[in-house]
């Protein structure tokens, strides 16, 4: 049980986060904090937060936990704001989609205060934002990494964890070197090529008759293009050398069913064609069949 939880972010991610652990009973109090008031006031009706934060030392004072659920940009401009009140008992995470860049943020704000800080991203969401697309479930049965540096006490990187836990989501750990190159090739990539897909549709002359006749193939492959720009953009270009290798090695793939298509050489494109249902269906499986890993922290 935690007595107070101060949340930077009441949108989908944040909010999510504060409805499962009230709902769990894991925390007394919750502070929403954030750059736009007419959200937090909302946060308020709908009962995510208790309170709004406005005096950033009596916000955290006695915060059990600080979760920063902005954009990955602001991450070091928050922690600069906060370091100055942030007492020894607190312990402060994120739920940024990168971690290289967050880290270094963190040793520049935070320094001294560096080891209070646990790095972390939910592997969840959805194309809407703001208080109102917050669910309780959102986490229930979603991977959350951790990414805990040196100098983390295995207390701290616990008290992150077990909220987690409370929100029904299920612990793994890697570096944060590890973490940016894995989520560059299967989020950041997909993020941005459904962003170019449909952007270049949308400034196509016929435009309006392509999507006229766009059905459910394209609704699904393009889903993910509904998700916040600012906030992708933020990602991008956090994780930019690790995102730049990927969009290059998927350039050459493109290099090469072209030529493949060019050559009417249908043998090789049924063989990629094959390798990629082969590989998805064994995923699909691995993932319907796979039992929970056991919580790490």
């Amino acid at each position: 049980m935690m007595n107070k939880v101060v949340i930077f972010g009441v949108g989908l991610i944040g909010g999510s986060f504060a409805r499962a652990l009230k709902h769990a009973g894991a925390v007394n109090t919750v502070v929403g904090m954030g750059r736009s008031q007419a959200s937090l006031v909302r946060a308020l009706e709908l009962g995510i937060i208790d309170q709004i934060g406005g005096d950033m030392a009596q916000a955290l004072n006695g915060a059990d936990l600080v979760l920063l659920a902005a954009p990955v940009a602001q991450t070091g401009a928050i922690l600069a704001l906060l370091a100055p009140h942030l007492q020894a008992a607190t312990v402060v995470t994120d739920a940024g989609s990168t971690k290289s860049d967050v880290v270094a943020a963190a040793r520049v704000a935070l320094k001294d205060k560096v080891a209070q800080f646990v790095p972390g991203h939910p592997i969840a969401g959805r194309e809407t934002n703001g208080p109102d697309a917050a669910i309780v479930d959102l986490y229930q049965g979603k991977k959350v990494v951790l990414t805990p540096l040196a100098e983390n006490t295995a207390a701290d990187v616990e008290t992150v964890a077990g909220a987690w836990r409370a929100c029904g989501a299920v612990l793994h750990a890697l570096s944060p070197e590890e973490h940016d190159r894995v989520f560059a090739a299967v989020s950041h990539l997909p993020h941005l090529l459904a962003f170019a897909l449909v952007d270049d549709i949308a400034n196509k002359p016929h435009a309006g008759l392509l999507f006229q006749y766009a059905a459910s193939g394209f609704r699904d492959f393009t889903r993910i293009a509904g998700s916040s720009p600012e906030m992708w953009r933020d990602i991008s270009l956090a994780n930019q050398p690790a995102l730049l290798a990927e969009l290059d090695a998927y350039l050459a793939q493109l290099s090469t069913l072209r030529a493949h298509l060019a050559a009417h050489d249908g043998r090789a494109i049924e063989a990629v064609y094959a390798n990629a249902q082969q590989a998805r269906q064994q995923w699909i499986e691995a993932i319907e069949t796979a039992e929970p890993p056991a919580p790490k922290s």
